[in-house]
Order: C-alpha cells, then sequence, then structure tokens
C-alpha cells in the first residue's frame, strides 16, 4: 500500500471521528426525554398535551418567532409591546423585548406545548415554549424579567392565574417595562378595550367595567381588555 493511500485513509478516519464526536456532543446537549420529563416534572398539567421539538430561525418580535420548518409560533398568554405591527410606531420596551428574545431564541432548540387551542387568527401555532435543557416556561421568563404583560385568550387559559402572578410581581418591582414610574403601562391586548382604570384623589386605583353605575363619568387612566389585566397592574374592581 502507498504511502499516499494510507494518507487518505488516515484522514478520512479522523474526519469520520469528528462526526460522531460533533453528533454524540449535539445528541447530549438535547436530550427529548430527559428534558421533557423534567418539564412535565415542573408543569404537571402538560403531562397529556401534545408536544413538537423545532429549532428557531428568527424572532419576528417578542413573543413571536419563526421556526427552520416555516411555521410561526405566538406565545401563549404574554403580550410584548409591539415592533412590527403596520403603519404604527414601534412601542415604549418593543426593541429591548425583542431583541431579548432574539438573544435567549435565535438558533435554539425548543420544545412547543400546546394548550386547547391550537392556531390564532393569523394561522400561527400558539404554544408554551421550552429551551432545551431549561425546565422554566419562556412565556413566564418574559413575564417575570419584565418584558411582557399578560393576554389571555379562551380557550388558552391553563395558566392564567399564574401569569397574572408573576406580572403582579414585575410591577411590583418595577423590573424591565414597570421601571418607569410614570410610564402608563404597555397598550392593551385587544382592539377595543372596555375596562377603565382611574386613580382618585386618594390615590387609590380603581377599574369599572361597562354597565357599572360610574361606568360613563369615568376618565381613565389606563385602558384594559380584561377584569384579570387590571387586577395584575395594580387596580381593584368599583364598588358599584
Amino acid at each position: 500500500m502507498s504511502s499516499k493511500r494510507c494518507t487518505s485513509g488516515f484522514l478520512a478516519i479522523v474526519l469520520l471521528a469528528i462526526l460522531v464526536i460533533g453528533c454524540s456532543a449535539q445528541s447530549a446537549s438535547v436530550n427529548p426525554d430527559s428534558d421533557i420529563a423534567a418539564i412535565v416534572q415542573a408543569y404537571p398539567q402538560l403531562a397529556d398535551q401534545p408536544w413538537t421539538k423545532a429549532e428557531v430561525k428568527r424572532v419576528v418580535d417578542g413573543d413571536t418567532f419563526e421556526t427552520m420548518e416555516g411555521d410561526k409560533v405566538r406565545l401563549i398568554g404574554v403580550n410584548t409591546p409591539e415592533t412590527v405591527k403596520p403603519n404604527s410606531p414601534v412601542e415604549r420596551y418593543g426593541k429591548e423585548a425583542s431583541n431579548y428574545t432574539k438573544q435567549a431564541l435565535t438558533g435554539r432548540m425548543v420544545y412547543m406545548f400546546r394548550d386547547a387551542g391550537d392556531k390564532d387568527t393569523y394561522s400561527r401555532l400558539l404554544r408554551y415554549v421550552f429551551l432545551a435543557g431549561k425546565t422554566e416556561m419562556y412565556n413566564e421568563t418574559l413575564l417575570v424579567e419584565g418584558y411582557a404583560n399578560t393576554m389571555t385568550v379562551p380557550p388558552n387559559v391553563m395558566f392564567q392565574k399564574k401569569f397574572v402572578e408573576l406580572e403582579r410581581r414585575a410591577r411590583e418591582n418595577r423590573i424591565g417595562l414597570w421601571a418607569d414610574e410614570s410610564a402608563s403601562g404597555p397598550p392593551p391586548s385587544c382592539a377595543n378595550p372596555q375596562v377603565k382604570g382611574n386613580i382618585n384623589s386618594r390615590k387609590e386605583k380603581i377599574y369599572h367595567v361597562p354597565g357599572g353605575r360610574s361606568y360613563a363619568v369615568t376618565k381613565a387612566e389606563q385602558m384594559f381588555c380584561t377584569e384579570a389585566e387590571a387586577t395584575a397592574a395594580g387596580f381593584r374592581k368599583a364598588r358599584d
């Protein structure tokens, strides 16, 4: 056997070894069996929910991304300030939320769990999302770090109460988009909010719902889509 043929054979063996090691390393870093088991242990409500694994191709904004397969995914239960809404300016803290999600998810492997519903009106998958190797739900991370407020859209309400509580803590600790005390909070999570948030002369935060005795004459400092959102913002319901 010539030395040239020996050298070629040796290089082939080296390349094969590198490939095997690389595949082994990737398999060790993404282990669906152990990852899913850990997630279900932390979130037992998800035990019987369908899930899929995907790699994040690009982040659209703080609460939306696209997978390598071309699926658009919208995080359930949270709403980050808008950065890509047509004919609308970038909302306060929108760039920060978008950049945070880009750094956290782009190019990463994620597990995605369903709730009762599968897609929204824009055909985006509605999912609870977990980074491979982590047990904290990314939806929750956005609330804890102050990059999002809650947005409850039935029938996907599995973690509604927990999400509202996480937002309340972030508000109280003035984290992220809640840091500016003079700011009025994030935009409402729907196109036509009806719940009025008012701060009276005694600095009490009170919300009013349509049909209430004082609703028509109440001046709103902040509007909400649901009573849960108003409660999360620190408002109590009017006693009328």
